[in-house]
């Protein structure tokens, strides 16, 4: 399969959220989302820690879209539907088109938390790669003390699979973490 012919929409909606590819231009409002969640994204985020400069978030961002066109990651930035606000960003990563199965990875600008848009945006995505990307296996993975990023895949109906014991080192505490890995499984239809 030749994966640049491979054509889907670049952009969707849910009730209250647009969600499309992260695009060249967005680095201003990513880079401005970042600072103002540090505190919230350190912990869980490697990239919270370090301190990057608007060019090198938009170079990272062009970067994704170069990979998305590829349709090798498909970085997905969440914006309100009513103001345009950039609100998270999130995605499907990890990709195997072979069966077809993604992870969905997400963090949110911590001025938008506890309005549920994260939740709406995973349930969006997750709809979007079971409808039109006809993924078979959806997974989320977080660490285990990450008690805001557990709830969404357990709120969705995710079921969890495992939890990877001793599986990376927190960035800024130096200690080993644990990583749930959640998971939606869509069996196919019967003929």
């Amino acid at each position: 399969m030749n994966l640049l012919l491979l054509d889907f929409p670049d952009e969707f909606t849910t009730n209250r959220l647009l969600i499309r590819a992260a695009k060249p231009g967005d680095g201003e409002v990513v880079y401005e989302a970042i600072n103002a969640s540090k505190n919230e994204l350190k912990p869980w985020l490697p990239f919270a820690s370090k301190e990057q400069t608007i060019e090198e978030v938009e170079a990272n961002i062009r970067d994704s879209y170069v990979k998305f066109l590829a349709r090798e990651d498909l970085r997905l930035h969440v914006f309100l539907k009513d103001t345009g606000q950039f609100v998270a960003s999130s995605g499907l990563h990890r990709i195997d088109w072979n069966v077809p199965k993604f992870e969905i990875g997400y963090w949110i600008d911590s001025r938008f938390s506890g309005k549920g848009y994260m939740t709406e945006a995973v349930e969006g995505i997750a709809d979007f790669a079971i409808g039109v990307l006809n993924a078979r296996r959806i997974e989320i993975r977080c660490d285990t003390k990450n008690d805001r990023s557990r709830a969404i895949p357990e709120k969705l109906g995710f079921g969890l699979d495992g939890i990877l014991e001793n599986n990376g080192i927190n960035e800024e505490t130096n200690e080993l973490i644990d990583t749930c890995v959640y998971a939606k499984i869509i069996k196919d239809s019967p003929a």
